[in-house]
């Protein structure tokens, strides 16, 4: 069982971070900030794939009717990622964002940051505090010579300050880094001298693959250690990908049980069935199964079933054909034709 660490709770729209809330998966919207259309539709698709927070930049004032329409149309939180111009901030609280990214010390003077925390205090917008290791203040990396782990928790608090001076404190914090053991380090380090909410993320991770090696690394270590709140996998890809990449780290941590567990053997010569079609057919047919259960799919019938009893259900194959068990007792052989029917059938009356 994972000992969470205590964070106090935030809201971000009808989401609550933090506390003994359930950790959120978010992505962001990859489509040009003023395509209005586009970004409607692409956060509708996210939506629809289980989304649970959208962020989407608003590079300038006249993006705010972007962040406007995409809120309008979808009904989980939306948040603005600011660089630079308080006014972007200022816009997108007024257009209905559920969070502010923003670094306050990239946003100007006092007067500036304080504009902005008192605006999301008005409003009840937290704001993301989100440190990276490619843009750390210059003092700062004059001072530890490089991104280091230690630069980067002093750069979050740097931020939070700025913040927590105007009393503002409705804050979640990230700390990324493209470097695993940097970005791990990091999180731990900040973890243990705050209890602000988290948001989790290897940033610049990559194309599909070593995204997902990366951040299933990265990600997965904090959270057994009980650290994360929120999180995101970064892919330069479809972000629809980044979602389903979230909830299967979720899902391998052992966080995310209203599902069904899949386990599958690598194959091998013995098998007489084409296996990886059938382990690919049955996991998408139990896509939306909230079922805890766990379903095996093995290779062949001499030692599946036993290398499988601590599954609750599973199929093992044979030449032809496959026989369907529940904890390593055969209930009944099927044709090969028949086997995901007949595993569906047997499912559906647990």
């Amino acid at each position: 069982m994972i000992e969470r660490r205590k964070a106090k709770t935030v809201k971000v729209g009808n989401i609550a971070l933090g506390g003994n809330n359930r950790i959120a998966v978010q992505s962001m919207l990859n489509v040009p900030a003023h395509d209005v259309d586009g970004n409607v539709k692409q956060a509708i698709e996210l939506e629809n794939a289980g989304c649970e927070i959208i962020r989407l930049t608003v590079p300038d004032t006249a993006a705010a009717k972007t962040l406007y329409a995409v809120k309008e149309n979808v009904n989980i939180p939306v948040v603005a990622d600011i660089h630079f111009d308080y006014r972007c901030a200022l816009e997108s609280v007024a257009a209905g964002a559920d969070k502010i990214r923003i670094n306050p010390g990239n946003i100007g003077d006092d007067s500036k940051v304080k504009a902005v925390a008192d605006a999301c205090k008005l409003h009840g917008v937290p704001i993301r505090i989100g440190v990276n290791s490619g843009s750390l203040e210059k003092n700062i990396l004059a001072k530890y010579g490089s991104p280091t782990p230690e630069a980067l928790c002093e750069s979050a608090f740097y931020h939070i300050s700025l913040l927590e001076k105007f009393d503002f404190n409705d804050i979640v914090v990230s700390i990324k880094s493209s470097d695993v053991q940097k970005m791990v380090t990091s999180y731990r380090m900040l973890a243990k001298k705050c209890d602000y909410p988290l948001h989790l993320g290897v940033t610049e991770a990559g194309t599909h693959n070593m995204a997902l090696v990366k951040s299933s690394i990265g990600i997965g270590s904090l959270l057994l250690d009980g650290i994360g709140d929120t999180i995101r996998v970064s892919m330069t890809d479809n972000p629809v990908k980044e979602v389903k990449a979230g909830f299967d780290i979720l899902k391998a941590a052992g966080i995310k049980t209203d599902c069904v567990r899949l386990v599958s053997c690598p194959t091998c010569g013995r098998t007489k069935i084409d296996l990886i079609s059938l382990a690919k057919e049955i996991e998408d047919a139990l896509a939306n199964c909230n079922k805890q259960i766990t379903v095996a799919v093995m290779g062949c019938v001499v030692n599946g079933p036993g290398e499988a009893k601590e599954a609750d259900i599973g199929v093992a194959g044979g030449d032809g054909c496959g026989v369907i068990f529940k904890r390593g007792e055969v209930l009944k052989k099927v044709n090969e034709d028949e086997i995901v029917t007949e595993l569906l059938k047997e499912i559906d009356r647990m």
